[in-house]
């Protein structure tokens, strides 16, 4: 029960995800974000590369100033660093106590390093020390920072503060624009749902502008028409088929019934009146059925299951000529379906004749279940393929050979069952013998009428 109630809410969160309007606003909180971070980032890297570029050019500028000095004054003097940097000097003699007290800096080669440290109190700070090391003496500056590092950290926050600022600008600008966007194609949606139903629909494209909405308007009228006209013909074509059809069946089948009525007709002629009567009865059936197919119309009435196998059977028996084959029914004869013979009859007919055709001797049988109905034969079976195949249009099995037909067949009855709510299928036997399993299987509701009238007791 959980599978099934997360599977709506999954297909309710995906078509959120779907909408243009909301792909439009995330497109903006995107493109307003990546943006505004791009910028941040490279202000940053920026200000970095070049604070560090001039610190380091400074320290340099002192460390050569300093040398120059203690060359001038004969090694007595490096003078003082300028420009704010504190300068260390040491002689060789004091490069071991140097080692003991600071091996830091004793280890350092020349040029400009990153220190970080602690204070007496216990704070960090951080500077850059510049080293210059030669026979003579070992120079040190060093740059103190640490205000350095806080100004950063402060710009860091006001990059932060502005990237969350400018993407709650972009969200607010991708809403506005997404519904100044959405608006006339919301309209057009909504005309269309109020057109629904409606076998002569109003003209949208003069309510738009023209432009793509417009255009898609256009696009819309132009198909609607074309639909229309479709329908139409298909409507004027469903109405002259069943005229000129139904004239001459009923012509036959009243010739029929008047030819059955004498009495002294022979039993070879009353055989084939029967058969040209049954004929007639299974056109006239299959009309009626593909009518209310091409109108997707349930016909009302009910059927007696047992009552159209009986018919079926009885008129392929009349067709078998010499074939070795025995037809008969089996199982409970109660079960009542809510749809009219007709239907029930080209649904039925058709697997009972798919397998009468394809059975050159044995055996078909149809089993009369409390909810299903199931045709058995004893013929040379179907492949897997096959049976995931069968029920599509055009499509003939591997036995088909030469036989006649077209493969459409089993694709009405596949129509049909979606039109009632049953079910079909055929598979291999699971019994280990040769044939085939079709199976009409019939909803709750279909099958209540047949139950009750069952289990009702006897007057």
């Amino acid at each position: 029960m959980a599978a099934a109630d997360d599977a709506p809410t999954s297909r309710r969160h995906r078509r959120f995800r779907r909408r243009l309007r909301t792909r439009i606003i995330l497109s903006f909180l995107l493109l307003g974000t990546g943006l505004t971070a791009l910028f941040a980032f490279l202000t940053d890297y920026a200000r970095q590369r070049v604070e560090n570029q001039l610190v380091e050019d400074v320290m340099n500028r002192n460390l050569d100033e300093s040398w120059r000095r203690f060359a001038q004054s004969g090694g007595q003097d490096p003078g003082a660093p300028i420009e704010q940097i504190k300068g260390y000097y040491y002689l060789p003699d004091k490069f071991e106590s140097l080692r003991a007290n600071n091996p830091e800096w004793y280890a350092l080669p020349d040029g400009i390093h990153n220190i970080t440290d602690i204070d007496e109190h216990g704070n960090p700070f951080s500077y850059k020390l510049g080293v210059r090391k030669t026979p003579q003496v070992w120079f040190f500056m060093a740059y103190d920072m640490t205000q350095t590092l806080r100004g950063d950290a402060q710009l860091k926050r006001a990059l932060f503060a502005s990237i969350l600022l400018f993407s709650g600008l972009s969200l607010v600008l991708g809403w506005w624009s997404a519904s100044r966007v959405m608006q006339p194609v919301t309209e057009l949606a909504t005309r269309l749902r109020a057109y629904r139903g409606s076998s002569h629909p109003e003209n949208l494209a003069g309510h738009f502008p023209d432009d793509e909405v417009g255009q898609l308007a256009e696009a819309l009228d132009d198909y609607a028409l074309r639909l229309t006209e479709v329908v139409q013909r298909d409507r004027e074509f469903n109405a002259d088929v069943s005229h000129e059809l139904r004239t001459p069946l009923a012509v036959i089948k009243g010739a029929v019934e008047l030819l059955l009525s004498r009495p002294e007709l022979d039993e070879r002629t009353r055989t084939r009146l029967l058969r040209i009567q049954r004929a007639e009865q299974q056109c006239s059936d299959l009309i009626g059925s593909l009518l209310l197919l091409s109108r997707n119309e349930r016909g009302q009435g009910s059927s007696d299951v047992a009552k159209v196998a009986e018919q079926l059977l009885d008129s392929h028996r009349a067709q078998l000529g010499g074939k070795p084959l025995e037809l008969r029914v089996e199982g409970d004869a109660g079960l009542v379906v809510d749809a009219p013979e007709a239907a029930l009859s080209v649904a039925l007919g058709n697997l009972i004749g798919n397998a009468v055709k394809y059975t050159p001797q044995g055996e078909v049988v149809v089993r009369l279940l409390p909810d299903r109905v199931e045709v058995v034969d004893t013929g040379p079976g179907l492949s897997d393929e096959d049976a995931g195949r069968l029920f599509q249009r055009g499509y003939r099995g591997t036995h088909a050979g030469h036989s006649q037909g077209a493969g459409i067949g089993l694709s009405i009855v596949g129509r049909l069952c979606d039109l009632y709510g049953w079910r079909a299928s055929v598979q291999p036997r699971q019994d280990g013998q040769h044939g085939a399993l079709a199976m009409l299987s019939f909803n709750r509701s279909a099958g209540s009428a047949g139950e009750a009238e069952a289990s009702a007791p006897p007057s």
